[in-house]
């Protein structure tokens, strides 16, 4: 498990972090979210003890990651793929890892078959595209076989079939109970791979929450209704409750009323459909909505217009 206890960073008289605590558990793939600026890359360099915290503790399995007896045996992370010399192997790279780690010459084999490098082993570092330095990344994360896993931004650089395997891969190291902490601004993904999401802003915590209890606390549904007699039915609906405003191409949006019910109020009053389709809120617009007031780089309205 990592363990934040009211850890804050400062740089200078900039809080990167302040009083932020959370838990991330076994078993589950953690979404670690939030606007750029937020914290959330200190953060994890403060958990793998690259930034030292001005105060508060972040733990990994109840230690310091400085205390770990075996680093990578304990605790895998990506944070920068890139962050390798570049005349050097692929191989040659993880072989360095592997026999200053402890790390038995075999295991390397295992890694670069599970990341789909086996065939670039003997290539270097330097001639590798994003998404390949990316897969490497990955690799150097999982050669101690650790039960805690830490990726930042891991889809960065992937094709749309790297994505889904780096999807698949998180979701099947939480399955075997390890611990999965994955940072990401691509919220579609996160939709999709995420059993728990962990929201900051500037630096403190807004959101500590399941991704399905956050949808459903966070989600405000709509239904799109077209009809010939728009402006009639829209009257219908708002004697019945709901809450209706224009739509594109003469469509009604219809809050506060379920599908079924509004195909009802349809029948009753002999209003034809053409199209009654519910929409719900994505992870996204959710997201969004919830860090509004926390984003530091916005786009003044207009601007460059």
């Amino acid at each position: 498990m990592i363990e934040l206890r009211r850890l804050t960073k400062r740089y200078g008289q900039v809080a990167a972090v302040s009083d932020l605590s959370f838990e991330v558990r076994p078993g589950a793939v953690t979404g670690f979210l939030g606007p750029n600026g937020a914290g959330k890359t200190t953060t994890m360099r403060a958990i793998l003890g690259l930034d030292t915290p001005t105060s508060g503790t972040a733990t990994i399995r109840g230690r310091r990651y400085a205390d770990l007896p075996s680093p990578m045996h304990e605790v895998g992370a990506l944070l920068d793929a890139r962050a390798v010399h570049p005349r050097r192997s692929v191989f040659d790279h993880l072989l360095c890892l592997a026999q200053s780690n402890g790390i038995a010459r075999s295991r390397i084999e295992e890694v670069l078959g599970l990341v789909g490098l086996h065939e670039t082993a003997g290539r270097r570092v330097g001639g590798l595209s994003l998404g390949m330095g990316q897969r490497l990344g990955i690799a150097v994360a999982l050669l101690g076989d650790p039960p805690v896993l830490m990726f930042d931004e891991p889809v960065n650089g992937l094709d749309p079939e790297g994505i889904v395997w780096i999807r698949t891969l998180m979701r099947d190291l939480a399955a075997e109970g390890r611990t999965v902490l994955v940072s990401s601004h691509l919220m579609s993904e996160m939709a999709l791979t995420a059993d728990h999401l962990i929201v900051i802003g500037r630096g403190r915590l807004i959101a500590d929450i399941g991704l399905e209890a956050f949808m459903r606390s966070n989600s405000r549904g709509t239904v799109l209704v077209r009809t010939p007699d728009a402006e009639e039915f829209a009257h219908r609906l708002r004697d019945a409750g709901a809450t209706v405003r224009p739509g594109t191409e003469g469509a009604l949006v219809v809050a506060g009323m379920e599908s079924a019910e509004i195909g009802k109020i349809a029948m009753v009053h002999g209003v034809v459909l053409h199209e009654l389709t519910p929409h719900r809120t994505s992870l996204e617009e959710a997201y969004m909505e919830l860090t509004r007031d926390s984003v530091e780089f916005g786009v003044l309205e207009g601007a460059g217009r």
